[in-house]
């Protein structure tokens, strides 16, 4: 995303922040946007805006950021409370798969509230858990607080991980490297809970085959 993040910053100068705005926004709250990398285009944000290659200032950029994931994350929970039994039951597409949607219920189920806040930090989770909340009919007052809590720590901590991280001599010289070390950073938590689904799945598969193959009584 780092090329793709300058190429943006280079062509659109300050007004990049408002096409991050939109990127975020269609993260969060619309379900096709689950594929778009939040956490990749945060961090080189702020690294950008340390080393003055995006002059804007830090904390207007963060509260229109945090904002902007907020309100996709109000959309999301709207679109799970209203059309719940209807996403459940739309049969996969090139943007859409059911998977996703199973997987954020039951990382919802699993985490209760807390995974509002989690799900800021694993990636897919960030699009479909609000959804989720949303078709489980969590209380909206409930999922506000908690979702204030998780874009605020999701937004503003990753954007100053990369503005003071960006005013290291060493780490400025070499932008694309900590750029690429954070993008596969964070694809671990996603990467480590497909790897759970998949071992889980493989248990269940195995349990089943053991209760097939029990003799008859």
């Amino acid at each position: 995303a780092q090329d793709w993040i300058e190429g943006i910053v280079r062509d659109f100068g300050p007004a990049s922040v408002f096409i991050v705005c939109g990127i975020l926004y269609a993260e969060t709250g619309l379900l096709f946007g689950f594929f778009l990398p939040g956490d990749s285009i945060l961090f080189p944000m702020g690294l950008m805006m340390a080393t003055g290659t995006l002059p804007f200032p830090l904390w207007l950029a963060c509260m229109l950021f945090t904002t902007s994931a907020w309100l996709g994350d109000q959309t999301g929970y709207w679109v799970g409370r209203r059309v719940g039994p209807a996403i459940f039951n739309r049969p996969n597409s090139r943007f859409f798969n059911h998977r996703n949607v199973e997987r954020a219920h039951n990382f919802f189920e699993r985490y209760g509230a807390k995974a509002i806040i989690l799900a800021h930090f694993v990636p897919v989770m960030r699009t479909f858990v609000p959804v989720a909340a949303g078709i489980g009919e969590m209380d909206y007052r409930k999922f506000v607080k908690y979702n204030v809590i998780g874009v605020l720590s999701w937004g503003i901590g990753i954007m100053l991980l990369g503005y003071f991280l960006g005013q290291i001599e060493f780490v400025k010289h070499n932008v694309e490297y900590f750029t690429i070390f954070f993008v596969i950073v964070s694809t671990i938590p996603i990467a480590l809970e497909a790897w759970r689904a998949r071992k889980h799945q493989k248990h269940e598969e195995a349990r089943a085959e053991r209760e097939e193959a029990k003799p008859a009584e």
